[in-house]
């Protein structure tokens, strides 16, 4: 009988500690269950808000895009008297249009062409690039378009033109004599020049006659940037 109850006893006293060791692991699982939130931030704390992969992918593209604006939309004009400006010196090398001047170089004619260099000058305290086509529009003394948009050359390569300040970028600009082709005409009064890559553009007197308004012959072609002035 005192060996039954000493056996009893024994049971019951496993019994708790197995109570007490089960309560002391469920107190250790729900402390982890909520791990504490981690110091900092992926995000820069402050200055410039671009990631470096993000820098890298605006070098890139600036190497690859069009040189128009989109179809249908009209460039933005701008002012000869503006100051040049830096932004964006910090994640691309791309020449910005308050950066650059723009010029229409002497005609070259041959084989029925007209054939112009349009010319970018970089004015602004930095090296800067163009790379591939510019956009070019004829327009009138009201800044409405008054001839077909040009097309690129075919087989005209794009390279990346290195600009240090003082230097000049031009891509020709050509189309066959009105007066040869028998087409009607207008005489712009400007043509409006945008940079690879931008959407603003700058507005250069045009001198070099009459050009073709019908869009059915001679529609002006565009070639890519060379360095130079196309002298």
């Amino acid at each position: 009988m005192a060996a039954a109850l000493r056996d009893g006893r024994a049971m019951a006293g496993g019994a708790v500690l197995l109570t007490v060791l089960a309560g002391c692991g469920s107190t250790s699982g729900s402390g982890s269950a909520a791990p504490s939130s981690l110091a900092g931030t992926a995000n820069p704390v402050g200055g410039d808000t671009t990631s470096p992969a993000t820098i890298a992918a605006t070098t890139m593209t600036s190497a690859s895009a069009t040189a128009t604006a989109p179809a249908g939309s009209a460039p933005t004009v701008a002012q000869g008297s503006s100051t040049p400006q830096n932004s964006g010196a910090a994640s691309s090398t791309r020449c910005h249009t308050s950066e650059l001047k723009a010029s229409v170089g002497a005609n070259n004619p041959g084989a029925g062409q007209e054939n112009f260099p349009i010319v970018l000058t970089n004015r602004s305290g930095r090296t800067c690039t163009v790379y591939g086509f510019p956009g070019a529009e004829f327009v009138n003394s009201k800044g409405q378009a008054v001839a077909p948009d040009p097309e690129r050359a075919s087989g005209s390569e794009r390279k990346v033109i290195s600009l240090a300040p003082g230097k000049s970028a031009w891509a020709g600009l050509s189309f066959g004599n009105p007066a040869i082709t028998g087409a009607t005409t207008t005489t712009p009064a400007a043509l409006l020049i945008t940079p690879p890559d931008e959407t603003a553009a700058l507005k250069v007197p045009w001198t070099g006659g009459p050009v073709s308004n019908t869009g059915k012959t001679s529609v002006p072609s565009l070639g890519a940037f060379a360095a130079g002035n196309g002298g």
